[in-house]
């Protein structure tokens, strides 16, 4: 089990990191996020379960999914011609500053909790399904240099809905409704593939509850 987790977190490190982005600045982010503050909050925990929270999530994620949305290689219908009176650097500002907010925990439900907590922690040794704590900590904070997000307090119906996308181009690349990236080694897809229903929903709403 432990080699699939130590592989997964290689093969994505290999991923991120010739990836030369640039650097942000959080004062001058906190002038250009106008157009994030109405789904988004002022400081990055948006007050609604459709819109994920940004706050905390780390510069070096944000800033990749900012720049393949704007690219349109990560498609996400609320966001369509939001980010084009943006550049590189207008978007790496607005990284930094929405990564150097404190994140607001969600919580969690008490619902499947045990089975959500063995998912996250342990994975599921049978179907092949890695560990979250490999990539995310097991706190949910991720790892920010290496650009693995921090997870822990989202809202769990965007964690549910992120993996079912996943899962979806995991095994239809031509679904518009699939998410593909995660990269050329599909970790997310992967992982995704093999998480039964009951498996996504109890380890999002585990998540959740994560700070």
């Amino acid at each position: 089990m432990m080699s699939i987790v130590r592989g997964l977190i290689l093969t994505l490190g290999l991923v991120i990191a010739p990836l030369a982005l640039a650097a942000g600045n959080p004062e001058a982010g906190k002038s250009k996020i106008a157009v994030c503050t109405a789904c988004h909050g002022p400081d990055g925990n948006s007050p609604a379960p459709l819109y994920p929270k940004i706050a905390g999530l780390g510069e070096k994620y944000l800033l990749k999914q900012l720049l393949d949305i704007k690219s349109n290689e990560r498609k996400v219908l609320e966001m369509t011609g939001m980010l084009e009176g943006l550049n590189e650097q207008d978007l790496a500002d607005v990284a930094a500053f929405y990564s150097s907010q404190p994140r607001q925990l969600s919580g969690a439900k008490d619902v499947k909790l045990e089975l959500g907590a063995r998912v996250y922690r342990g994975g599921n040794i049978e179907t092949g399904v890695p560990a979250c704590i490999g990539c995310h900590s097991p706190s949910g904070n991720g790892n920010a240099p290496a650009g693995y997000p921090a997870i822990g307090g989202q809202y769990a119906t965007y964690i549910a809905k992120q993996l079912r996308a996943f899962r979806t181009a995991a095994h239809d690349a031509e679904d518009p409704t699939g998410r593909a990236n995660d990269g050329e080694v599909a970790v997310m897809r992967g992982v995704a593939a093999r998480m039964t229903d009951q498996e996504i929903d109890a380890v999002a709403n585990f998540i959740a509850g994560l700070n």
